[in-house]
C-alpha cells in the first residue's frame, strides 16, 4: 500500500494527472537500459554485437551511448562477454543524467561526492575522454571497494577513490565541478515492493542529510565552479527546497537547457530551469539542478 502521506505530499505538489502518472509508475517493472563505456568500445561496435546476438533494443534521442534492452533481463545480460569486459554498464536511463549536465572537460578537478556503485563516476571519465581528475567519495568501506573495482572494470584512469566522509573533506580539496548525487528518500524509485521502508522519518533524515553534504559540496567549489545535486526523489523538499535554501549573493542558478530532452517525462518544478523526471517504465524518478558559484 502507498503511506498515505506520501500521496498527501504528492497530491499538495502535482496535478491530479501527474499523481495519477506517479502512481502508477510504481506498480509497473522498469525496462533494462545501460550505458556504453566509450573509454574501452564504441556505439557502433556495441550495437553490432546485440544484433549479432538477436538482442532487441531502443536508442534513446538525448545520448548516444543509452540503449533500452527489450528481450533481456539484467542477469542474462551480466552473462554477455562485453558485461564482463566493462564495455557496457548497467545504469538507469535517469541516473545518466547528471554527469551529462555536469559537461566534464579534460583536466578538470571533479569530485564526485557520494560515489558509490560508480556508474556516474565512470560515466564522468568517459565524458571527459578519460582526462579528467576525479575523486570519488564512498565512507562504507564494502561500498568504497565495489566502487573500486568498478572504476577499474570500467577501465576509468584518472580516479582516485577515498573511503572516508563527505562532510569531513579536508579544506584545502578544491574543485572545477562536483557532482552532488545526494542519498534520497528514493520517492522516484520505490516500488510496491519496498513501500514498507518509506516512511516520513526517512524524508525528514535525507533533509537533514541533503543541506548538510551541499552546503559542504560548496565550500570545495572553485570560484566560477559549476555543482550539480541530484537525487532519485520527487519531492520538492529534497529538491527545489535544497536548491533554494542555499542560492544567495555567492550562488547561482543555472537553467538546465533541456532543448534535446523533450522525450523525456517531466514533472513540474518550483524553480525554473531545475528538471525533475516523472517516474515511468522507462524513467526512475529523478531531479537535476546546476549551480554555480561567481565569488
Amino acid at each position: 500500500m502507498i503511506p498515505n502521506f506520501l500521496k498527501e505530499l504528492l497530491t499538495k505538489e502535482y496535478s491530479e494527472e501527474q499523481v495519477n502518472e506517479i502512481l502508477k509508475s510504481y506498480k509497473e517493472n522498469k525496462v533494462v537500459s545501460l550505458r556504453i563505456n566509450t573509454i574501452k568500445t564504441t556505439t557502433e561496435e556495441i550495437i553490432k554485437y546485440l544484433e549479432e546476438q538477436n538482442i532487441t533494443y531502443k536508442t534513446i534521442t538525448w545520448s548516444d551511448t543509452a540503449i533500452v534492452i527489450t528481450n533481456k533481463t539484467e542477469n542474462e545480460l551480466q552473462e554477455l562477454d562485453i558485461y564482463k569486459e566493462g564495455k557496457i554498464y548497467l545504469q538507469s536511463l535517469s541516473s545518466q543524467l547528471p554527469p551529462i549536465f555536469l559537461n566534464p572537460k579534460e583536466n578538470e578537478m571533479i569530485l564526485d561526492m557520494t560515489a558509490a556503485p560508480g556508474g556516474k563516476t565512470t560515466e564522468i571519465a568517459a565524458l571527459s575522454n578519460n582526462k579528467a581528475m576525479i575523486t570519488a567519495i564512498e565512507k562504507n568501506k564494502i561500498r568504497s571497494e565495489r566502487l573500486q573495482y568498478n572504476i577499474d572494470k570500467q577501465g576509468a584512469k584518472k580516479v582516485t577513490v577515498l573511503n572516508t566522509d563527505a562532510r569531513n573533506l579536508n579544506e584545502y580539496f578544491m574543485f572545477d565541478k562536483i557532482l552532488l548525487d545526494a542519498p534520497c528518500s528514493g520517492s522516484g524509485t520505490i516500488t510496491n515492493n519496498n513501500f514498507d521502508s518509506f516512511n516520513e522519518d526517512l524524508v525528514n533524515r535525507s533533509i537533514k542529510f541533503q543541506t548538510t553534504l551541499i552546503n559542504e559540496a560548496i565550500k570545495h567549489l572553485k570560484v566560477g565552479g559549476e555543482l550539480i545535486y541530484s537525487t532519485c526523489s520527487i519531492l520538492s523538499c529534497e529538491n527545489d527546497e535544497i536548491i533554494k535554501s542555499i542560492l544567495n549573493s555567492n550562488l547561482e542558478l543555472i537553467p538546465l537547457d533541456l532543448t534535446n530532452y523533450q522525450d523525456i517525462p517531466k514533472l513540474s518544478t518550483k524553480l525554473e530551469g531545475t528538471l525533475c523526471v516523472c517516474p515511468s517504465k522507462y524513467y526512475e524518478g529523478f531531479y537535476v539542478a546546476k549551480i554555480r558559484k561567481i565569488k
